[in-house]
């Protein structure tokens, strides 16, 4: 196969037979699927701390922390809630085989506006994971060289590249590519905390950031003193510690032998290391006292915290870089600590894998289903869906951009759509139990009933707390988004409504016009006056008058080489040429309506793809035009020429006359007989 630019960076195509080698283990498996939910530990207890900062005035004393000591017990209900949810996509692992997402549990059991609905809410949520996780990424880099926060938006965009082009080498190289970055993850932060806990019980902790007692904030009244709002608020943020829980039964399709099985090994493996590493990444920092490095300026004397739009800036370090510092810094072992960055910035960095897993697949079912462009179903040459993993860095690139890369600012859009489609998930599981009513039925119907019900309090707990501070705009998007879908599906059905074949009668005595575009007389040209002649007796041929001397070289050398083809010369005084050649096709279809007419584009192709550059595009552009006409074929005839051939001493073409000997001998005329008689 020659060398292309395309497959040095995608790899070679793969044959559809060996989509069964593609499929994962779970070793493979757990990394691909779980890296959005593991990595949310990066993030989700400093997101609780970020909501918490919000009031006036800390406490010092480690383990107590004023209002930051509220931490702990939030961080307590979202890991009962973790569990819930865990327990009830068990549930859906081994009720949908071929692939349990929100949207086809939804469509079957609660109908097509919920399931378009939950459809939406995964659109959205898969593009602000990639968003997220790419954002945290890099804060965890500028966290530890604080010269590259200035470029924190270009270092998302190269990320998400790399992680776009990864995807499109195939999804098993992809899962291989990230396994190391997400074991190395677990094992660190596991470190982390076992260090931590051990220097702490034996009193050789020291906290690396005095706490910002004196710290005021500038904020609107309700969110200025601890109240339940606030708790509420530093809850559904903590919430984002779920994000990526669905993803395993989504691709259940993914998993080796037996897929149901071993989906659900991976979903316990994942919930198990979750709620480990969350509950004890926020334990760590509630005994230690730390806290992130919060961005803060002076006002009259005093220090003040920096808010934007509801909610603290993001800050300037890290919870977990902090705590590794802590941990690991004044020690022998303080390389440690770039071991724990490093390993953060690749799993948050990796985790918009998750997405890059879903995203298509989920824009692949619902093209089949014609509710998006069907080109999102096409399986490419490396058995990943292409389309779908660039429309979705594609929308990522532009939230990076708009939101400049703010961890904080994305997360307050990020939770709504991830519990309301957890929630439909579930209650169309309930629906599921009540029909299927088979083996323990009441049981697992219990369960999906308690994760629904306790899904759908934090979808409520979200939209309160959060829709000031941007999380109106997902409220907006995804009804948008049902009615894009919905047009879409109304556009794919008319389409079919007027092809069926149900009551077709064939127009009967259609004639059939065919016209040879004719910009001068020359080699390019004959091919297409013959191809012309061999599908039709009804040939003219027509000339847009522009250049008045290229129309007299033309009417005199036309009576030679035509032989017997009419030919039309079409006055062009604005120097158009679509447009004479459109309004001769509707004098032609006015006159008999019931004609087809077909447009022969002679057009000549150099070697080489520069060379291309240098000549005129007209046949693009009357292809362009002239396709959206109906009744109207466009046929390109092709000539090749090399970009480059040996030229004669002493020839030039503009002196040839017809009969005029050149390069290769006299140009023959054109003959009345078949071009496949001539051949023989």
């Amino acid at each position: 196969m020659p060398f292309s630019f395309k497959r040095l960076l995608i790899g070679q195509p793969i044959a559809t037979e060996r989509a069964h080698e593609e499929r994962l283990p779970k070793i493979i498996a757990l990394p691909v699927f779980a890296s959005d939910a593991l990595s949310s530990t990066a993030y989700a207890t400093q997101e609780i701390m970020l909501a918490l900062a919000l009031t006036v005035g800390f406490a010092s004393a480690p383990g107590t922390l004023g209002n930051l000591g509220k931490v702990m017990p939030i961080a307590l209900c979202i890991g009962v809630l973790l569990v819930i949810v865990s327990i009830s996509y068990r549930q859906t692992i081994f009720a949908y085989p071929n692939g349990g997402g929100a949207y086809i549990v939804a469509k079957e059991n609660l109908g097509q506006t919920p399931g378009l609905i939950a459809a939406a809410s995964l659109l959205i949520d898969y593009v602000l994971t990639v968003a997220v996780s790419i954002a945290a990424g890099v804060a965890a880099i500028t966290s530890a060289f604080s010269g590259l926060l200035p470029h924190t938006v270009g270092l998302c965009l190269f990320f998400i590249a790399l992680i776009t082009l990864a995807n499109l080498r195939g999804i098993k190289e992809s899962g291989a590519i990230f396994a190391i970055p997400s074991y190395l993850f677990v094992v660190s932060i596991i470190a982390l905390i076992s260090v931590g806990f051990y220097r702490h019980y034996n009193g050789g902790l020291t906290p690396y950031a005095p706490l910002q007692t004196q710290a005021g904030i500038v904020n609107p009244e309700y969110l200025k003193s601890l109240s339940l709002f606030l708790l509420l608020r530093a809850f559904s943020s903590g919430c984002t510690a779920l994000s990526g829980i669905e993803a395993i039964s989504n691709g259940i399709p993914a998993f080796r032998k037996p897929e149901s099985r071993n989906a659900a090994i991976t979903l316990t493996w994942m919930s198990t290391i979750l709620i480990t590493l969350f509950l004890g990444v926020t334990a760590l920092t509630y005994v230690s006292g730390a806290q992130p490095i919060f961005v803060t300026h002076v006002v009259d004397g005093a220090q003040q915290l920096v808010v934007h739009h509801g909610h603290v800036a993001d800050p300037k370090e890290t919870i977990i870089s902090v705590l590794a510092r802590m941990v690991f810094g004044g020690t022998s072992f303080s390389w440690l600590y770039f071991i724990v960055q490093a390993g953060t910035a690749m799993i948050l960095i990796l985790a918009a894998n998750t997405a890059y897993a879903d995203f298509p697949r989920l824009t692949s079912i619902l093209a089949t289903d014609r509710y998006m462009p069907r080109q999102l179903a096409n399986i490419g040459d490396r058995l990943a869906f292409n389309n779908g993993i660039i429309a979705l860095a594609v929308c990522a690139s532009i939230l990076i951009m708009l939101f400049h890369g703010s961890v904080t600012a994305l997360i307050s859009l990020y939770a709504i759509g991830v519990f309301l489609s957890f929630t439909l998930s579930q209650a169309g599981m309930v629906v599921h139990w009540l029909r299927d009513r088979t083996g323990n039925w009441r049981a697992s119907m219990l369960v999906n009933g308690l994760g629904a019900t306790a899904t759908a309090i934090v979808v409520a707990i979200i939209t309160i707390t959060k829709f000031r501070g941007g999380a109106w705009m997902v409220v907006v998007a995804i009804p948008l988004i049902v009615l894009i879908l919905r047009k879409i599906h109304a556009h794919y059905r008319s389409v079919a409504k007027q092809l069926s074949l149900e009551g077709y009668r064939p127009r009967q005595g259609m004639r059939h016009h065919v016209l040879v575009l004719a910009p001068d007389i020359h080699r390019g040209v004959i091919p297409a006056l013959q191809y012309a002649r061999s599908i039709s007796d009804d040939v003219k041929a027509l000339h847009i008058s522009i250049d008045p001397a290229r129309e007299a070289r033309v009417r005199k050398r036309w009576t030679q080489y035509s032989r017997g083809v009419p030919l039309a010369i079409l006055p062009s005084p604005f120097r158009s040429l679509v447009t004479p050649v459109s309004d001769y096709i509707d004098r032609l279809q006015a006159s008999e309506p019931n004609c087809i007419v077909t447009i022969v584009v002679p057009e000549f192709v150099p070697t080489g793809w520069w060379p291309k550059l240098l000549h005129g595009q007209a046949a693009l552009m009357l292809n362009l035009k002239l396709r959206f006409k109906p009744g109207v074929v466009v046929i390109g005839v092709p000539y090749h020429i090399e970009a480059y051939v040996e030229i004669p001493k002493g020839y030039d073409p503009s002196h040839f006359q017809a009969g005029e000997k050149v390069a290769g001998g006299v140009l023959p005329p054109l003959n009345d007989e078949p071009i496949s008689r001539r051949a023989r």
